[in-house]
């Protein structure tokens, strides 16, 4: 069998919009995919339906899968002739170990490729509003490891070079021996008031700073129980954070949103969050399969109704596979939603919303068999696709709950309401136990009472069902755990 091929990839530090082109690409064309614990999981969702997602991270005191087994992983999947990827939060070459596995894959003569990604002790400092290096004020930059230990549990460095020859210096995982650190720096040369700042979770909505001074930062951590991932920048540049802080002033910082999910494509009000500042969790995640569909009297109707974007794009590449020509389909055009009628208007059709139905004689509903309701009795049903919980992202889902402190709900639809409690079901989670104190925000009335009759506040909902008022109402309201 033909050996397949590796790409050791940098995920970047947290926030998805800041892969690589090419980081993403492999992503995209992944057949297998390794992913460690501080790669955000949402960049699996980019992933084919039919890609096998291995977690490898590592926490804190449990190891689940060791180096040793990761590299045999990888190169075992290779030899099956597969296209793997290897994710890896921040640069792979920055404390990720890609040299070991690079001479595994290497030893075995496997294809491999290594894709840079931006590191943590970089983008961390920017978004909280500091670069590391600054005509007046640093010249230098160090990234040290302060988690490799030596048998006495304490990193083993050139204290001295550190402090006498670095401006700016960024440790990587080392909040628990911070006073080890503190203390190693004020001996060998670093003013006890050197300014010093932990930025945890950095470029993510949840991110959280702690600034203090080398004499001072280690007891402030403990007051706030500060843990990692954290990165902790030491030097005088941090000054400039008073002037240039940006990303902690964005609307929707602080917010940490779980949005209910119905549909397997792109969300357009995920991305709309995300880049006003909030942590997004989705679900469920969907995963779609065409379905085959006798078109034979599909010009016959009077009317079809589609009842989902997806439906509408794979109505018409049907048609097209069919080789039936379009002008024979003279049915008047509805949509089930505003985004329904917004694909059939992208294909140059007008469409009206199915509330404007009457006298549904000669109707196709056009749909995918988890959302395809017959409303009417007489219709003619034609299943584009089957829509079905992707439940390879169920335990995924229960990793980013565990790391992350959601505060927010969003409904986005009242249909998205029952889907969302079936989905949790499925995974063996509590509903009630998840949402509580959560502050439930829902997409229009109609949406709110679907919220309520299934026995969940609603703290109300926004002036109008769209992206920017949303947007608006969530800023204009503080997340639960600072009221």
């Amino acid at each position: 069998m033909k050996k397949g091929k590796v790409f050791l990839v940098g995920a970047g530090p947290g926030d998805i919009r800041l892969i690589t082109v090419k980081g993403l690409e492999a992503i995209k064309q992944a057949e297998v995919i390794l992913y460690d614990r501080l790669a955000n999981p949402k960049l699996l969702e980019f992933a084919p339906a039919d890609c096998e997602l291995i977690y490898c991270g590592k926490l804190p005191n449990r190891h689940i899968l060791r180096q040793g087994n990761i590299n045999e992983l990888l190169v075992e999947k290779a030899l099956e002739g597969k296209r793997v990827v290897r994710l890896k939060g921040g640069d792979p070459g920055v404390f990720g170990r890609v040299g070991e596995e690079a001479a595994s894959l290497a030893e075995y003569q496997i294809p491999f490729e290594i894709v840079p990604g931006i590191s943590s002790g970089i983008a961390a400092p920017l978004y909280a509003g500091i670069p590391v290096t600054h005509r007046e004020y640093a010249e230098s930059f160090a990234v040290v490891t302060a988690h490799d230990k030596s048998k006495e549990g304490k990193p083993v460095l050139d204290w001295e070079g550190l402090a006498r020859g670095v401006d700016t210096i960024a440790f990587y995982m080392g909040v628990g021996n911070l006073p080890f650190i503190c203390e190693n720096l004020i001996t060998y040369g670093k003013q006890a008031s050197t300014p010093v700042i932990l930025i945890q979770w950095g470029t993510f909505g949840r991110q959280k700073t702690l600034q203090g001074t080398l004499a001072d930062i280690s007891e402030k951590v403990i007051e706030e129980k500060f843990s990692n991932p954290s990165i902790i920048l030491v030097g005088e540049v941090i000054a400039l954070r008073e002037k240039i802080s940006w990303f902690e002033k964005m609307p929707l910082h602080g917010r940490q949103i779980l949005l209910a999910r119905t549909s397997d494509a792109p969300s357009e009000l995920a991305k709309e969050l995300i880049d006003q500042g909030a942590d997004v969790i989705e679900f469920p995640k969907w995963k779609r399969t065409s379905l085959p569909v006798d078109l034979a009297k599909v010009t016959a109707f009077e009317k079809i109704l589609f009842t989902s974007p997806e439906s509408v794009n794979e109505f018409f590449t049907a048609v097209m596979e069919s080789g039936i020509d379009i002008r024979t389909i003279c049915a008047d055009f509805f949509g089930a939603s505003v985004k329904s009628i917004k694909a059939l208007n992208n294909r140059g059709f007008i469409a009206a919303h199915a509330d404007e139905l009457s006298e549904p004689s000669a109707l196709l509903i056009v749909g995918d068999d988890s959302i395809l309701k017959k409303e009417f009795d007489s219709a003619d049903l034609l299943v584009t696709s089957k829509k079905e919980l992707d439940y390879q992202f169920l335990p995924l889902f229960k990793r980013m709950l565990d790391e992350a402190d959601v505060n927010t709900m969003v409904f986005p639809s009242s249909s998205s309401v029952e889907p969302f409690l079936i989905a949790l079901s499925e995974g063996d989670m509590n509903a009630a136990e998840l949402l509580k104190g959560l502050q439930i925000v829902s997409m229009g009335k109609q949406t709110e009472a679907a919220v309520v009759k299934a026995g969940f506040p609603s703290i109300g909902t926004p002036a109008n069902a769209t992206k920017q008022a949303l947007v608006e109402y969530l800023a204009a309201r503080r997340p639960v755990e600072e009221v």
